[in-house]
């Protein structure tokens, strides 16, 4: 039996060559279609999924860093606090950047789109705004099965 990743690029009916002169017309299973678009339903409902979890801890990170960190600098003094803080909000910023160009490329956004959660992500309580529209976006996939 052949997965379906092997039908990934070759769709029912399509003609492809398999020899020097050979023509071949493969038809493919309909269990093996509705199996593939099951699991491209359900890898798209975990990206956005993912894309609200990561913008959540980023969200976080950013209130950690300008209401823990910066008050322990500036009032009590702590530098380190913003070293330890900020190196960590960074990695979770680049980690959000990939996955929302991942989530971006996968569902065929617009730039605008993009933009909306990477301007929103700069801003303190932007992920946590955002994520209204990623449940919506979310509830409107087919569920799965």
């Amino acid at each position: 039996m052949v997965t379906p990743k092997y039908y990934a690029s070759f769709r029912a009916g399509q003609t492809r060559r398999t020899g020097y002169d050979k023509w071949e017309t493969k038809r493919i299973p309909n269990r093996i279609l509705l199996s593939f678009h099951a699991q491209s339903a359900t890898l798209e409902r975990r990206v956005l999924q993912r894309l609200r979890v990561v913008g959540a801890i980023e969200g976080t990170s950013t209130l950690m860093l300008f209401f823990v960190a910066m008050p322990l600098k500036y009032l009590a003094d702590k530098p380190m606090a913003v070293s330890i803080v900020g190196a960590i909000h960074g990695v979770l910023f680049l980690l959000y950047c990939g996955v929302l160009a991942y989530t971006a490329k996968l569902h065929k956004r617009p730039v605008k789109w993009v933009m909306k959660f990477f301007v929103a992500s700069l801003l303190p309580f932007g992920p946590f705004v955002v994520d209204k529209t990623l449940k919506q976006e979310i509830s409107q996939l087919p569920d799965e099965e």
